[in-house]
């Protein structure tokens, strides 16, 4: 039986509550940028990338969204995690995120917060949530 390949994560489709929005605040956070609609049914999803299509980002807006704030005890998605080197690059990040009005917090439980660096023994974890409360994360490995 041949052994298969570890796969990489392609994309992170997201429901959002006001597309256009959403779609201006994951570009200037990300640095990513809209390369087309993708209509579906009952709705359109706007693809964003980096140039090497190494980052997407698939954002949805449906008709029939109730408009809530997302909640991680609703089955499905908890939180998305990304990875970078080093505990410096989650300094520049929350930087970043800061002069991006994600707003420093005790807790990143609301939209638009972040949380501090929480240092553990398996990495350091920078928390933030979008505007529509969707938690994102970034970890560094710890170092050796």
């Amino acid at each position: 039986m041949p052994t298969v390949t570890q796969p990489r994560l392609h994309h992170l489709a997201l429901t959002v509550t006001d597309l256009d929005a959403s779609v201006r605040w994951y570009e200037t956070i990300f640095d990513v940028h809209f390369l087309m609609d993708v209509p579906h049914p009952g709705g359109v999803g706007k693809i964003l990338a980096d140039p090497d299509m190494q980052l997407m980002f698939a954002l949805h807006r449906h008709e029939t969204n109730d408009g809530h704030l997302f909640a991680e005890p609703t089955t499905g998605l908890d939180h998305a995690g990304f990875i970078v080197a080093t505990r410096a690059d989650l300094e520049v990040w929350q930087e970043h995120l800061e002069t991006n009005g994600v707003v420093r917090a005790d807790r990143a439980d609301k939209p638009l917060t972040q949380s501090p660096i929480a240092d553990k023994p398996y990495g350091s974890v920078l928390v933030f949530r979008d505007p529509d409360n969707i938690q994102l994360e970034f970890f560094a490995p710890p170092q050796r």
